[in-house]
């Protein structure tokens, strides 16, 4: 991990860009944080629309959190923002697109095509910054992840024995694939639903809480659109995240 910029925001929390190889992320810490107090981790998961057009979202995210003792972090997914683009995952957005907008049902190949790609990508990615992130002297167990891509989360919550819990956003496509992994994740879930998300499968999403196999999960669901997330929800999933992480 080599650290490229640094400043410090309201009340002291530490922004600090990085890369780790190819891949750019940005890590937030409270003033609170040093080697002989370090905090707890949460991993900030984000849609594929690249972090300079995510910061403004993700910073609050980061601040609201750093309030709260956490430091947090994120990594810039594959094939967004700068980093080369993938055709086949290009070819499967653009089908995608022309689905929804004739009407047409999203077919299972669509979903797979565009999705599947990712998972298989980030999911190692976020454990070598994790990897990465849990050597530095600031920042230890335990870690919880939040938002983001929900396929991304689900993998996550089953190969990544560190995540101990995940605030999770029913609001994207979800391979049939990945429901049957969703059966094997066994840490806390906190799930948000918009209820009128114009771009996702309510009974989808609804099926796919069913799927988890937590014994602890709890399903928020609030009117609106995809985008139209209440501040009472955000601040719901951070006491979550609290409850669990410290």
């Amino acid at each position: 991990m080599h650290f490229t910029s640094e400043q410090r925001l309201d009340e002291g929390v530490l922004e600090r860009e990085f890369t780790l190889g190819e891949i750019p992320g940005i890590l937030w810490t409270p003033a609170s944080a040093s080697a002989s107090a370090p905090v707890p981790l949460i991993l900030l998961g984000h849609p594929p629309l690249g972090l300079r057009k995510m910061y403004p979202r993700l910073v609050a995210r980061a601040r609201h959190s750093a309030a709260e003792g956490f430091a947090t972090a994120t990594i810039e997914l594959p094939g967004s923002g700068d980093r080369p683009r993938w055709p086949a995952v290009e070819q499967a957005r653009a089908d995608l697109r022309r689905a929804m907008e004739a009407g047409e049902p999203v077919g299972d190949e669509i979903v797979d095509a565009l999705v599947l790609p990712l998972v298989d990508k980030a999911v190692p990615e976020w454990q070598a910054a994790l990897d990465a992130l849990l050597s530095l002297p600031e920042i230890g167990g335990p870690v919880g992840y939040s938002g983001g891509v929900i396929s991304i989360g689900i993998r996550l919550a089953v190969v990544e024995p560190r995540i101990s819990a995940a605030v999770l956003f029913s609001g994207s496509f979800v391979p049939r694939a990945l429901f049957e992994e969703a059966r094997q994740v066994t840490i806390p879930l906190h799930v948000l639903l918009q209820w009128d998300d114009e771009g996702n499968d309510r009974q989808a999403a609804l099926d796919l809480f069913d799927a988890f196999g937590s014994k602890e999960k709890s399903l928020h669901a609030h009117l609106g659109g995809h985008t139209g997330v209440p501040q009472h929800a955000g601040d719901a999933a951070v006491r979550f995240l609290t409850r669990h992480l410290k």
